[in-house]
């Protein structure tokens, strides 16, 4: 079974419309610098894990009070022993939020097409042409992001696309890439950027951007996307 690193008993900012729960999973394959779990990332192993009977319990405590579990990480998709756990949560009759930087459209169709998740949020972390940099990783493949989106838009599921609006790497010619690039998504998010524990020092110093640009970020995004929405300001 997965190993749960950490749980958020009252979530509703990351399962919005439900009372939920949000468990975090161990491991990623991106390093982005503005990352705010970097141990999930960096070093899963000195976190203690969830006793996974003591997690069972508390689901069975709040039978009937608990609607959904939001899956967060790190990066869900890369746990071969994901769909185990989702089944569990299926069987408990618990709503099932996915979220997932994208990366691995294999298993993200493998999940969907086992009927395991009710939503989904993928993180878009920058136009294609700045994509390495902003997930710290050479290996980021933006063409597996374009994919797993179009899973998405295929699966009929409810689904927004989340991009964090981190200073000197996403700015209005930015979103204006992601939008022409993800073009007709029907919900796009942008998150601001919090300097807080991020996972390059470098960035620990940033300062977020203001309000006001903020939502001039999401004026931008508007004319490619069904609905834009500002999370954290």
């Amino acid at each position: 079974m997965v190993a749960i690193k950490g749980l958020e008993k009252f979530a509703p900012k990351d399962f919005p419309g439900f009372i939920a729960s949000t468990v975090f999973l161990a491991g990623c394959n991106y390093r982005c610098p503005f990352c705010h779990n970097p141990d999930l990332v960096l070093r899963p192993d000195s976190l203690a894990d969830v006793p996974m009977d003591l997690f069972l319990a508390y689901l069975d405590a709040r039978r009937g009070w608990l609607e959904g579990i939001c899956v967060t990480g790190g990066e869900p998709l890369l746990s071969e022993e994901l769909e185990g756990f989702l089944s569990v949560l299926k069987a408990k009759d618990l709503l099932v939020k996915l979220d997932t930087n994208g990366s691995r459209p294999d298993r993200l169709r493998a999940v969907l097409g086992a009927g395991l998740a009710d939503r989904v949020a993928l993180d878009v972390k920058a136009p294609p042409e700045r994509y390495r940099e902003a997930a710290g990783s050479k290996t980021a493949d933006p063409e597996a992001v374009a994919e797993s989106a179009a899973i998405l838009k295929a699966s009929g599921l409810p689904y927004l696309l989340r991009t964090t609006a981190v200073p000197g790497l996403i700015d209005v010619p930015d979103i204006e890439a992601i939008g022409r690039w993800m073009l007709g998504t029907p919900v796009f998010q942008i998150q601001q950027f919090s300097p807080t524990n991020c996972l390059s020092e470098e960035y620990r110093a940033f300062r977020p951007y203001s309000r006001e640009t903020v939502q001039r970020l999401a004026a931008a995004a508007e004319p490619y996307f069904g609905e834009v929405r500002i999370e954290g300001i």
